[in-house]
């Protein structure tokens, strides 16, 4: 993402969050990362460089996490599809649920989030945001979606040479946006919904955007730039089988909502990152 140039697995085991809940591990010399599945969810927390204070508790369909003084930060849990090596739409309808109490104070945002696979693709589906609507003036207008009694500008931008799932790449990035956020900076948000994310999918088709890719994941993201910030993720849950949808999409050039009032235009950019690829081991992510 521009914001989130975090590119992170979730992958793992349940012996491995054992030790991973107990003693956190450390992606790199400088990075602070933890990650492994519980109840089913995989689960991962990055904190670029290890600055300020960063915290991520998991349990099996729900997570803690607070970040304060952070350059990069990210919390995340949902199901990894990667081994089966599949389309979306072959899940016969992806949506995920939530209930969550989240308080940004800065640059922030609440999204869904993943990637595909040939062709290398990095989305989000964003839900709430502190003081800076991603992805800013980036990209290109799509158009616009309605799903879930929410209308979405759907955006397309472009990372090239970055840092990918799959190493140094040059590769696209799908948003679905909420023209009106569902948070408010400095606040409590109690929020609670159900996302299509299939819906979503469709609708980025229908707009020309490729989504013949293989899914590699389906999580809910909580994100923070040179901010801080909380959330009680009281439950997550990705469910499969949901059917198709069918939305409308209105095609061409949509106005651009009103930005936040932070200064950061393009948020988590691995351009400052010194090229270590986020402190990531990139070969790890591999099967799921």
């Amino acid at each position: 993402m521009k914001l989130s140039r975090m590119k992170k697995i979730l992958s793992g085991t349940v012996s491995a969050l054992m030790i991973a809940t107990s003693i956190p591990t450390v992606a790199s010399a400088a990075d602070q990362q933890t990650r492994g599945n519980i109840g089913g969810y995989d689960y991962e927390m990055w904190n670029q460089n290890g600055q300020g204070q960063a915290s991520m508790n998991p349990s099996a369909g729900s997570f803690t996490c607070s970040w304060s003084n952070i350059e990069n930060f990210l919390a995340r849990m949902g199901k990894n599809y990667d081994s089966q090596k599949i389309n979306y739409s072959k899940l016969n309808g992806i949506t995920l649920t939530y209930d969550v109490e989240y308080t940004p104070k800065g640059n922030s945002y609440m999204c869904v989030y993943g990637w595909t696979r040939n062709p290398l693709m990095e989305y989000y589906i964003v839900e709430g945001w502190g003081d800076w609507r991603p992805p800013g003036n980036d990209g290109e207008n799509k158009g616009t979606v309605t799903l879930n009694g929410n209308t979405y500008d759907i955006r397309k931008s472009m990372r090239y040479n970055q840092p990918s799932l799959d190493g140094t790449a040059t590769f696209p990035q799908y948003w679905s946006v909420r023209q009106t956020s569902g948070s408010k900076n400095n606040t409590t948000n109690y929020m609670k919904g159900t996302i299509d994310v299939s819906g979503h999918f469709d609708a980025w088709s229908k707009a020309g955007l490729d989504m013949s890719g293989t899914l590699y994941e389906v999580s809910l993201n909580i994100e923070g730039y040179r901010s801080n910030g909380s959330a009680n993720v009281k439950s997550v849950t990705v469910t499969t089988g949901s059917g198709q949808t069918n939305p409308t999409v209105t095609t061409g050039n949509t106005q651009e909502a009103p930005q936040g009032g932070g200064q950061q235009q393009g948020g988590f950019d691995f351009s400052q990152m010194g090229g270590q690829q986020g402190g990531f081991d990139f070969s790890q992510f591999g099967g799921g």
